[in-house]
C-alpha cells in the first residue's frame, strides 16, 4: 500500500488534493477513505495508477466528486471514458485472456471474487476449496492438490493473485508457493460484474438490494450486512454450492434448503455455537470442505461427524478442540485434517518449553486409533502422540502412506522409535513437524537417519535442548548432506543452545530459504571457518527470524554468510533485547522487522546501524500475532 501511495501521491499532490477544500476533520477523514479505496481498486498496477492520477490532477473543484464516482463505477469509467484510452491495451489483453483461457483456470479466477479484495487468503484454503468445488481434479500425471498448486502459481504469475510482501514464498519445480496472498483489487473489480450477471455469486453487504430475491451458486455474507432473518429466508438456496461468512454468525444462516452445499467456510465468522455444528451435520451432508479455523469458542465436535461421508477437508486448527471424535474414522474420503489449539489455550495442558508459546507452537489433539483407516489422508496434524497412545498411533501412521504433511506433538523416549519407524517408508512426505516432550533432552531424535529426508521441503523441530541430531547424523559428510536435504527450503528450530557444529551444519543445507530460530543462549554467531578461512554459508537464506527467551541476545554475522538475506525478523515478545553485529555484511538486506514489545533503545540502535548500510534497509515494527 505504501509504495502505491507514493506512486499516486506525486501526481495528485495528495498532501493537498483531498484536504485543500475542507478544514473539517471528519470530512477530511471521509475523503481520505475514498482516496484509499480508489488506490486499493488500482490493484498496485502502475499503469492504472498513473492513468487515474493524470486525469484527477487536471481537476480542481470536482476532483473529490470524481474520486467518489470512480469508486462507485470503477470499471465502467475506465472502459468507457476517453480520458482512459491509455488503458485500452490492458483491457484488450484482459478480454483476450479471459476469452481464451482454459476451462480449468477460468472458474478458479471467478471464484476469487468470493473474498474481499483487502482480505489475506491462505493459499491452502483457496486450493482446498477449488478441489471441493471440482475446479482442481486428479489427472493422469498429477493429483488434484498438485493441479491446484499449479493453477495458483499461474494466477500468481499473472498478478491476479498478489503475494503479500515478505510472507513465505518458495520456488520448487517451477511452482511458487506463497502462504498468504490477496486478490488484486483491479482484477477483483473486473470479475465481480460477470459473476453477478451470471448469478454465480451473490454478496450480502451494506449496499445489497434487500427487497430483491437473490439466487446463485456462491453466497458471501459480509461483516457489515444487517443480519435480517426475513430477507435471508426469502432467498432461494436450491443451487447453492458454497457459503462463506465474514463477521457475526447467526443460526438461521443454515437451513434444510442448502442440501447441495459443498463448501462451508466459517474461518472469518464469530459466535458459532455447538448447536450450530449439530445443525450443520444434520442438514449439510454433502459437504466436502468444512473450515472452523480460528474459532476459539468451539471446544468439541459433534458425535455424528460420520454424517459427512463426502468430506475431504476438515480444518479445526486454532479452535479449542482437543479430541477428534471416534467416528471420524468412517469418513473414508478425508484427505486433509488440520487440528490443534494455538498455544496458550485455557483448556490445554502447558506445552513443553513454555517460554516458547507463539503462534508457531500448536497443542496437538488426541485422535482415535482407527485413523489409519483413512488411507486417502495426505495432510494430518497436529496429533498428540502421547495422548493418542504411542503404539496405536505408530500402527495407524504406518498405514497412511500417502502423507505429504505430518505434524506430531508429545514425542518422547518411549514412543519416538515406534513413530519414526512407522513413517520411514513415507516417500511422499514433504513437511514434518515434531514437538518433543520436556523430558527427552533431544535424545529421542538420535540416529533417525533412516527417515524419509530426501523429499522434505519443510522441517520443524520444537523442544530440543543443546543437540541438533541432524548435524551429527547427517552432517558428517558434505556429499551426504547435499543429497539428503537437497529439497529442504524451510526450517524451524526451538533449542536451548545452538552450538557451533549445528550452525555450520545449517549453513551447508544447500537450498534453505527460510530459517526460524528460538533459542535461550546469550550469543549467536553465523560464521564457519576452515583452515582459518571463512566459508560461504547460508547461501540461499532470504528470511531469518530469531526469537530469544533470555534477557538479551548478541547476534554476529560473518563476512561470508547470508549473502541473499532480504528480511531479518527479531521477536521481542518476551522482552528480549538484541545486539546485532555485521549487518553491513548482508548486501541484499531490505527490511528489519521488530515483532512485539516496544524497545526504543533497540530501535534507535538499529536505525543508526541501518543508516550506514549500503542497501538502506527499512526498519519496521509489528505487534505480536494474537493466538
Amino acid at each position: 500500500m505504501s509504495k502505491v501511495w507514493k506512486l499516486l501521491q506525486p501526481q495528485l499532490s495528495l498532501k493537498r488534493v483531498y484536504l485543500e477544500k475542507s478544514s473539517d476533520t471528519d470530512t477530511r477523514a471521509l475523503q481520505y477513505i475514498q482516496v484509499e479505496e480508489l488506490i486499493l481498486k488500482c490493484g498496485g498496477l502502475p499503469k492504472v495508477i498513473v492513468a487515474i492520477a493524470a486525469v484527477l490532477a487536471k481537476q480542481t473543484v470536482t476532483r473529490m466528486d470524481n474520486v467518489v464516482s470512480l469508486n462507485q463505477r470503477f470499471m465502467h469509467h475506465l472502459e468507457t471514458e476517453p480520458d482512459y484510452d491509455s488503458l485500452c491495451d490492458l483491457f484488450g489483453w484482459m478480454h483476450s485472456y479471459f476469452r481464451t483461457c482454459t476451462d480449468s483456470i477460468k472458474p478458479c479466477i471467478f471464484y476469487l471474487s468470493i473474498f474481499p479484495r483487502d482480505r489475506l487468503i491462505r493459499r491452502r484454503r483457496l486450493v482446498r476449496r477449488w478441489i471441493a468445488e471440482g475446479y482442481s481434479r486428479d489427472g493422469d500425471n498429477e493429483s488434484a492438490e498438485e493441479n491446484g498448486e499449479r493453477q495458483f502459481s499461474e494466477l500468481l504469475d499473472l498478478s491476479i493473485i498478489q503475494q503479500v510482501p515478505y510472507l513465505v514464498t518458495n520456488t520448487l519445480n517451477a511452482t511458487r508457493l506463497a502462504l498468504l496472498c490477496q486478490v488484486s483489487g483491479f482484477f477483483h473489480e473486473y470479475i465481480i460484474p460477470g459473476q453477478e450477471e451470471e448469478n454465480l455469486m451473490f454478496e450480502l453487504g451494506p449496499n445489497c438490494a434487500l427487497t430483491t430475491q437473490r439466487t446463485g451458486r456462491h453466497l458471501v455474507i459480509l461483516h457489515d450486512w444487517k443480519r435480517d432473518k426475513i430477507v435471508f429466508e426469502s432467498m432461494d438456496f436450491s443451487r447453492l454450492r458454497s457459503l462463506t461468512v465474514f463477521g457475526r454468525w447467526k443460526p438461521f444462516f443454515i437451513s434444510e434448503s442448502m442440501m447441495l452445499l459443498r463448501v462451508l467456510d466459517l474461518e472469518d465468522a464469530s459466535g458459532i455455537e455447538y448447536a450450530d455444528l449439530e445443525n450443520i451435520l444434520k442438514w449439510l451432508r454433502r459437504l466436502k470442505f468444512l473450515s472452523l479455523r480460528g474459532r476459539h469458542e468451539i471446544h468439541h465436535l459433534p458425535d455424528n461427524m460420520d454424517h459427512l461421508r463426502q468430506l475431504q477437508t476438515l480444518d479445526v486448527r486454532g479452535t479449542s478442540v482437543l479430541t477428534l471424535p471416534e467416528n471420524i474414522t468412517k469418513l473414508q474420503k478425508l484427505q486433509y485434517i488440520r487440528a490443534g489449539a494455538t498455544c496458550p489455550a485455557a483448556s490445554a495442558p502447558p506445552a513443553p518449553s513454555s517460554w516458547f508459546c507463539t503462534p508457531h507452537r500448536i497443542v496437538g489433539v488426541q485422535v482415535p486409533g482407527g485413523i489409519g483407516k483413512l488411507t486417502a489422508l495426505h495432510t494430518l496434524g497436529v496429533v498428540n502422540i502421547s495422548a493418542s497412545g504411542g503404539k496405536a498411533m505408530a500402527k495407524a501412521l504406518k498405514k497412511l502412506t500417502q502423507l505429504r504433511k505430518l505434524g506430531v506433538s508429545g514425542v518422547n523416549r518411549k514412543n519416538s522409535k515406534d513413530i519414526f519407524s512407522a513413517i520411514q517408508g513415507h516417500v511422499h512426505l514433504e513437511s514434518l513437524s515434531v514437538q518433543l516432550d520436556k523430558d527427552n533432552q533431544g535424545c529421542c531424535l538420535d540416529d533417525q537417519t533412516s527417515l524419509p529426508w530426501n523429499n522434505l521441503r519443510s522441517l520443524k523441530l520444537y523442544g530440543l535442548q543443546d543437540r541438533l541430531p541432524l548435524s551429527s547424523g547427517l552432517g558428517s559428510d558434505q556429499g551426504v548432506l547435499s543429497d539428503t536435504l537437497i529439497k529442504l527450503r524451510k526450517m524451524d528450530l526451538e533449542m536451548s543452545t545452538l552450538k557451533e557444529r549445528d550452525i555450520k551444519f545449517l549453513g551447508e543445507v544447500p537450498n534453505l530459504c527460510i530459517l526460524r530460530l528460538r533459542i535461550k543462549q546469550p550469543s549467536l554467531q553465523f560464521k564457519a571457518e576452515l583452515h582459518a578461512m571463512e566459508l560461504p554459508t547460508y547461501k540461499m537464506v532470504k528470511i531469518l527470524e530469531i526469537g530469544c527467551s533470555s534477557s538479551s541476545l548478541s547476534v554476529k554475522f560473518g563476512s561470508e554468510t547470508m549473502k541473499s538475506l532480504e528480511l531479518l525478523k527479531l521477536d521481542c515478545s518476551s522482552g528480549a533485547s538484541y545486539d546485532l553485529d555485521g549487518l553491513d555484511c548482508l548486501p541484499e538486506l531490505k527490511e528489519v522487522l521488530i515483532i512485539g514489545n516496544n524497545n526504543e533503545t533497540l530501535e534507535t540502535e538499529l536505525s543508526n546501524k541501518l543508516l550506514n548500510h549500503p542497501n538502506k534497509p527499512v526498519l519496521k515494527k509489528e505487534l505480536p500475532r494474537s493466538s
